[in-house]
């Protein structure tokens, strides 16, 4: 063969090989989705978080024919770290709460919240409640500020860590309500609670599947609930809004995230299918039970709640001066 037919050859053995590698691509890009497991990050076992995570893997995996499996790491900026440099396939997402966008006001972060995710859904919600101890001579939220602005200084709430929606509840009410109550930090929620029950501190804006057999035994005393709408977890609660501060909500919010540049019917397919997830009745009463109330919807809803949030909370949080801990 001589030099020009070994050229000509040589030529149609690298079409042919760039033909396959375009077909091959090609089908790769068709194949449904998904075609193997899916990790699903979230923070530390036990918590809001990881329950909710491995009510939807469960759910998923059976909807999706493919493994979900729930990669429980540290609380903070890890889970969100590990997503946000994760390849934008669909394989790698995240469940977290409020904490992963409000945590980069409080701290410098290894990500933008805002840039390098992609919102999937809105998978659940749930109100604080703003109790106190049954011996404090008030029945109402309008009761509360006009005994707050009559002895500034003197009431006391306890809350849990910096930029726990315990914490920012009561900040905001403060803010809102224009009334000096001191905060009383603890380790835990639990622990504050104790020490509402024993009158060391006067109120609390616990989580209501916190506070419920304490609301039960009147232990302590429930004036509202945080939500803008009455929350079917505390039937017959008035909103905090309603009840004498006009504006006022602070909810936790849970959501799925994908890293940025997911492709868009990766981000719909995920969103119809976890939709679908919490629309089963059964899990909906499991999602109750442990006092979330389940939501769905769109990416954009979730990606507006988002942006409303830490538009809200960057001035309560500047003018408090709260740093992460």
């Amino acid at each position: 063969m001589n030099g020009p037919s070994i050229r000509l050859v040589v030529v149609l053995l690298q079409l042919i090989a760039s033909g396959v590698l375009i077909f091959d691509a090609r089908v790769a890009a068709a194949q449904p989705y998904p075609v193997r497991p899916i990790r699903l990050v979230t923070a530390e076992a036990g918590g809001g978080n990881d329950v909710q995570a491995r009510l939807i893997a469960q759910g998923l995996s059976m909807r999706m024919g493919q493994r979900v499996v729930v990669d429980n790491r540290p609380s903070g900026v890890i889970p969100g770290e590990i997503v946000s440099k994760a390849a934008p396939d669909g394989y790698t997402v995240l469940l977290y709460n409020n904490t992963f966008w409000i945590g980069t006001l409080m701290q410098k972060t290894p990500y933008d919240v805002t840039k390098d995710f992609s919102a999937v859904v809105w998978v659940s919600s749930t109100p604080n409640v703003l109790v106190v101890n049954s011996a404090v001579p008030v029945k109402s939220v309008a009761e509360l500020i006009a005994l707050a602005k009559a002895n500034p200084g003197d009431l006391n709430y306890a809350s849990s860590g910096n930029g726990a929606s315990n914490h920012l509840a009561g900040e905001l009410f403060k803010a809102m309500a224009a009334v000096k109550i001191v905060r009383i930090a603890y380790k835990g929620a639990a622990q504050g609670l104790n020490d509402l029950i024993g009158g060391r501190v006067q109120l609390m804006f616990p989580t209501s599947v916190s506070v419920m057999a304490f609301l039960r035994s009147g232990q302590v005393r429930a004036l509202a609930v945080t939500s803008a709408e009455p929350s079917t977890l505390t039937p017959g609660l008035p909103t905090i809004a309603a009840a004498g501060l006009p504006g006022y909500e602070s909810i936790a919010i849970y959501g799925v995230f994908a890293p940025a540049a997911t492709p868009q019917p990766v981000v719909q397919k995920l969103n119809s299918e976890i939709v679908r997830v919490l629309s089963a009745p059964d899990l909906k009463e499991r999602f109750l039970s442990v006092g979330m109330e389940p939501i769905g919807g769109s990416p954009d809803q979730l990606a507006a709640t988002i942006r409303s949030d830490m538009t809200r909370m960057a001035k309560v949080i500047k003018d408090a001066g709260i740093r992460a801990e």
